[in-house]
């Protein structure tokens, strides 16, 4: 107590023992000890003790770069389905449809002819009935005469049948003169021959009616059914199409549900970095008093955390991305599932019974009535 008590008056001596620095302390440096440890994880990338920002940026490029070009493929295969769907509907309203209603029209045509040759013919019919009658009245009026007349030559005066007849000598008011009876004639002989020919040329219009609509009938026939065929090829590789699309928009919902599963294992991968570079900050937040530094390590803690940061939110953002893409696949899958349906059907209609029932269709011969 008593030395307390002594003012210096000058500086004291220098020490006997020379100033020095002091020797270095050996730190052991983190290892990968285990999964809770920040070292050797997939996040590698942002550890401060080992790798850079961009040796990080190095590392998670080819990821980015295969979920921006996933998003892509994507994008294009629901382009083209929908293109394809617009071409599959533009080829069901086709040359097909053109050709049935065309054949549908010449048969309403030809029935339409065909009942007013039936009706040309009844009348030619009746009138060829009328004109036999008329003419078999007077031919039997003529044998009738002829008769009388032969009987009337083989009298003479011995003949037993003979008899008077007093009120005969006179003319019949009703009787005609061989100029009328020879025009009588003549006009029914030309009305009957007239007649005739007009039998004969509407016999020789229903047989070219009949031969022309078969005829026209058969070449449309064959048309539709030419056109049915394309129809069938269209239909055909339009399904195909459509499967090769479908295998395709399958393939990406696989691909694209395997690159979420990758970015939820990567956002998930980097929780454990930034929980350790959090938990860092928070304890040395706890340094007392001028050891509070904002050294370099503490810095780097900062930027670690600010990039991991910043990488969670892009890859976030990626994922939101990707599972919008992958809705809008499943959409895709569900349009082509049913148009591949709508195309199986009407596939199967026409080809096992539109062409089935065509199959049937009647020949030449049978159209033009010789069958």
């Amino acid at each position: 107590m008593a030395q307390m008590d002594v003012l210096l008056t000058k500086e004291p001596a220098p020490q006997t023992v020379p100033a020095c620095e002091l020797p270095r302390k050996l730190y052991d440096v983190a290892r990968n000890t285990g999964a809770h440890t920040s070292s050797g994880l997939a996040t590698a990338g942002f550890r401060s003790a080992k790798y850079l920002a961009d040796e990080w940026f190095q590392n998670c490029y080819a990821r980015y770069h295969q979920a921006f070009a996933d998003r892509d493929q994507s994008e294009r295969q629901r382009h083209e389905s929908q293109q394809l769907a617009a071409e599959t509907e533009a080829l069901a309203r086709r040359s097909q449809e053109d050709s049935t209603r065309k054949e549908a029209e010449l048969i309403r045509n030809i029935q339409e002819l065909l009942k007013r040759t039936i009706t040309q013919a009844v009348n030619q019919i009746r009138l060829n009935r009328e004109h036999k009658e008329t003419c078999e009245m007077d031919w039997s009026d003529k044998v009738e005469a002829y008769n009388i007349d032969q009987t009337c030559a083989l009298y003479h005066n011995q003949s037993t049948e003979v008899q008077f007849h007093p009120h005969s000598a006179k003319f019949e008011e009703s009787a005609s003169t061989p100029e009328t009876w020879a025009r009588f004639t003549q006009d029914n002989l030309h009305r009957a021959e007239r007649e005739r020919l007009a039998s004969a040329n509407l016999r020789v219009l229903v047989d070219c009616i009949l031969r022309d609509t078969a005829e026209d009938l058969r070449l449309q026939c064959d048309a539709v059914n030419l056109a049915f065929e394309r129809r069938c090829e269209e239909l055909e590789d339009a399904r195909h199409k459509l499967e090769n699309h479908l295998h395709k928009t399958l393939r990406e919902i696989t691909d694209q549900e395997h690159n979420i599963a990758m970015l939820k294992q990567a956002i998930k991968d980097k929780e454990a970095p930034l929980k350790v570079a959090q938990t860092r900050l928070y304890q040395r937040s706890h340094r007392p008093n001028v050891e509070l530094c904002r050294d370099a390590a503490q810095f780097r803690l900062v930027s670690e955390v600010e990039e991991l940061n910043t990488s969670l939110a892009a890859l976030k953002e990626k994922l939101l991305e990707a599972e919008q893409s992958l809705r809008n696949l499943e959409d895709t899958r569900m349009h082509l599932e049913k148009d591949l349906a709508v195309k199986t059907n009407s596939l199967f209609i026409d080809r096992q019974k539109c062409m089935a029932h065509r199959a049937r269709y009647p020949t030449i011969l049978q159209l033009a009535g010789y069958q």
